[in-house]
């Protein structure tokens, strides 16, 4: 019972924040789910317990999910400390947990020049990538074209184009997101690889002309 007590306080400051995030004001949330202000405010404040046919509008409302709304709080240390991941030309630090970001993966990245990029060296996947450029100069093929990308700049692209990047006239760090198929095209993984696979992951080779 104390536990269902603590959700049930937690649900309902999550569902104050995201309305104060908006700056919605009761009367704004509830229009959105068809509530009335007072059975709202009776939510929020716990005068009210919250009913299933309740939360599916609210949490549309807000843009999110029952299952955010619900989730639980751990005491999991909130410090990350990864642990560098070598292959040829490339170091990763995986920044991010599966169990805190939901679908994406984020991670640093060094390239050296012993990682080539080139048109020959294309490849695609599903999904979309972005990347921002910590420090050096990233060289980014993204189809027939080439672009460099500074310090400080940003790229964000559909991986369903044939595309690949490495690092230009020294090492370079970037800071990446990658959804749940950009990280198994690039994320190294444990152990030897399968057949016709690569140190890179499952990442496919564009069909070349």
């Amino acid at each position: 019972m104390p536990q269902e007590l603590d959700l049930d306080a937690v649900i309902r400051q999550r569902i104050r924040g995201l309305r104060l995030a908006r700056g919605w004001s009761l009367d704004a949330l509830a229009a959105r789910c068809y509530l009335s202000p007072s059975t709202l405010s009776r939510i929020e404040t716990g005068h009210r317990r919250i009913a299933l046919d309740q939360l599916v509008p609210i949490a549309r409302a807000l843009d999110t999910t029952i299952d955010h709304l619900l989730e639980a709080i751990d005491d999991e240390d909130v410090v990350i400390r990864p642990e560098p991941q070598h292959r040829a030309g490339i170091t990763t630090w995986v920044m991010s947990r599966e169990s805190t970001v939901r679908g994406v993966t984020v991670a640093k990245m060094r390239f050296t020049p012993e990682h080539p990029a080139s048109p020959e060296l294309h490849r695609v996947h599903p999904g979309r990538e972005w990347f921002t450029v910590l420090s050096g100069t990233m060289r980014l093929y993204l189809g027939d074209r080439e672009m460099l990308v500074e310090a400080g700049d940003a790229a964000e692209f559909s991986t369903m184009v044939p595309h690949s990047m490495g690092a230009v006239g020294g090492p370079a760090e970037i800071l990446t997101i990658f959804d749940q198929d950009g990280e198994r095209a690039h994320m190294p993984t444990p152990g030897p690889p399968a057949a016709g696979a690569t140190g890179a992951g499952r990442e496919t080779r564009a069909p070349q002309d």
